[in-house]
């Protein structure tokens, strides 16, 4: 297995493995890293569908990439999803599945299609005193210190990150700047989070950096994850022949580890309360989903609050269960063991009549009912205990949503104190409570709270044990590698599984290490697309030097003598012409446009 870039072999058909026609594979969790796995064996492993074989724990596929109804609770979605260009295995996988809605389109057509004629940005970030623009302005704000600190990560190896919390790293100046309001709440890190996965995310996003304080980065499915994503792609496998076998939950994979080798000797299961298993072949592949970030989550409704269960959690067990039989296979405990630290809530809150949506529109200032971008992303309410942060989606975000219904998603990285509305903690807190909390910071005026929560919303909360543990500080072999030294036929997949350079919560991160699982194992002769090169890109690079200044050059006209002096002399040179087109000195850029002053999404 090796990696590439450009369009070489990205467009060359692989030839048939050595022993593709005998293999025979088995997924360990539906979620999405596995379910492109399978897309990456039927079409570029060339195995036939009939002979993989998916072992869910519950009882549709998707994992976390949810989007489901509750008839008597409402409509629930857990998380969203934030896509950029640059999810390059994300991509390559989906281009071959068929779109569901649009003839002859694959789903990556859709896709494209949708953002460039409603391509997403954000007309106001930040709220305060009960719906107000906060005047964040859709700047940064980092001071000089706080600037140096960023620098000073960046340039820091990944070992000296080790271990370490944001808030070892960065000092309260940093912490209070608009940068990290954006941040946190952007990617749900809180400043006991590990330091190193921030290293990672600037490196893997640093070619969006100025895009995402008004997020027009960011790209947005039609609907839900799981009618968008997850189904175009479960249809499209069951149409190969895979077996989708359901209600199974995988308790032990057994191996015959030797000083120069391993393999995967058999997968033990329940399966609708039965023990069962299978005993592998040598032309067996087996891909295991480790941890799992919505392990155990548990829906309230509008009239009762979500519950924080810790355990019995299957997918962790497993993995623990497996981890003990070699020290290669990763220490799940260092991302699972402390729920205090990684658990948080969201709520999905559907409107019932055209009352609330009045209030959605005056802050994201568009028609929530057009079809179009709404929010443009999470809207974070700067001044609420919880810190609060909602977002609508495309309407209708659901195909089964009534015309007259908006569907908004909710969460609070602090779920453990009092609101501001509702003196209680968001952990305790029934749908009704949460509404409420959220229509306080809307603006809507307090006499008219509690009719309207009763009556003009119906949310269902969802609390959530694990859904940050990836960001727990870590060290190198906290996470296994995907195919570990030696391994003959099995692999890791999903979050907690070690990849290059790429970053966790994302759904590129699932697609890449199913896609490394299977060329590796399979020796697919095509290269995984490279992680995005921003990070060694002198452009990119010297364009986030002056986003983090909020667009002011390095060195103006009040630089030192010396930088006077160095700037004049590069005037008329390519490196002159190169500093002038990113802003890093004063000049007239030939490169990046002016914003457009019309309402479509600025540059």
């Amino acid at each position: 297995m090796h990696y590439g870039s450009g369009n070489y072999q990205a467009f060359a058909r692989p030839r048939k493995p050595a022993g593709a026609d005998d293999k025979r594979v088995w997924l360990v969790g539906a979620g999405l890293a596995n379910l492109t796995a399978a897309i990456f064996m039927i079409r570029d492993g060339q195995i036939a569908g009939d002979r993989i074989t998916f072992l869910e724990e519950l009882d549709l596929p998707g994992g976390a990439l949810d989007g489901i109804k509750y008839p008597e609770k409402g409509f629930v979605i857990r998380g969203g999803r934030e896509l950029e260009e640059h999810m390059e295995c994300l991509w390559d996988a989906v281009r071959t599945v068929p779109s569901l809605e649009i003839e002859g389109a694959s789903m990556l057509d859709e896709f494209v299609w949708l953002n460039n004629d409603d391509p997403n940005y954000s007309k106001r970030r930040v709220t305060e005193k009960q719906g107000k623009d906060a005047g964040t302005d859709f700047k940064f704000n980092l001071s000089k210190k706080a600037q140096k600190e960023v620098v000073h990560l960046f340039m820091s190896t990944r070992a000296q990150m080790e271990n370490k919390r944001i808030d070892e790293v960065f000092s309260r100046e940093f912490l209070d700047s608009n940068f990290w309001l954006y941040w946190r709440t952007m990617f749900a890190f809180e400043e006991w989070h590990s330091a190193l996965e921030m290293k990672l995310y600037f490196h893997r996003f640093s070619h969006l950096l100025g895009e995402f304080p008004d997020m027009s980065a960011l790209k947005f499915t039609k609907y839900n994850q799981y009618e968008s994503f997850v189904l175009p792609i479960y249809t499209w496998l069951l149409d190969q022949g895979v077996t989708f076998q359901f209600s199974t939950t995988v308790t032990d994979v057994q191996f015959d580890i030797t000083p120069d080798r391993k393999r995967a000797t058999r997968i033990d299961w329940v399966s609708n309360g039965v023990e069962g298993g299978v005993d592998l072949t040598v032309d067996d592949l087996v891909l295991i989903t480790i941890g799992s970030l919505t392990e155990n989550s548990d829906d309230g409704s509008h009239h009762k609050a979500a519950q924080l269960k810790t355990g019995p959690a299957p997918a962790w067990d497993l993995w623990k269960t497996i981890a003990a039989k070699s020290p290669e296979f990763g220490r799940p405990e260092v991302f699972c063991g402390d729920i205090e630290k990684t658990k948080w809530e969201s709520a999905t809150a559907t409107t019932l009549d055209e009352r609330v949506p009045k209030y959605i529109e005056a802050i994201c200032e568009r028609d929530p009912f057009s079809g179009k971008v709404v929010t443009g992303g999470i809207v974070t309410v700067r001044d609420s205990p919880w810190l609060m942060s909602w977002t609508v989606n495309r309407q209708p975000h659901f195909k089964a949503q009534k015309p007259t219904e908006i569907v908004a998603w909710i969460y609070g990285l602090f779920v453990d104190v009092p609101g501001s509305y509702v003196k209680k903690p968001m952990q305790e807190c029934t749908g009704e409570e949460i509404t409420q909390e959220w229509l306080y910071h809307m603006g809507v005026p307090v006499d008219e709270i509690p009719e309207l929560a009763a009556n003009a919303v119906k949310t269902v909360p969802v609390m959530m044990p694990y859904v940050t543990s990836f960001f727990m500080p870590r060290q190198a072999g906290d996470r296994p590698q995907v195919v570990p030294a030696g391994s003959e036929n099995f692999a890791f997949v999903g979050q907690f599984a070690e990849t290059t350079r790429d970053t966790i919560f994302t759904t590129e991160y699932s697609v890449r290490t199913g896609m490394v699982a299977t060329y590796e194992l399979l020796d697919v002769e095509r290269a995984v697309p490279e992680v995005f090169n921003s990070t060694y890109d002198l452009r990119y690079l010297l364009k986030a030097t002056t986003d983090l200044q909020d667009g002011a050059p390095s060195f103006g006209a009040r630089g030192t003598p010396i930088q006077r002096h160095l700037i004049n002399k590069l005037a008329n040179t390519e490196l002159g012409h190169l500093l002038a087109d990113f802003g890093v000195v004063p000049g007239t850029s030939s490169l990046i446009p002016e914003p457009r002053t019309d309402d479509a999404k600025p540059y």
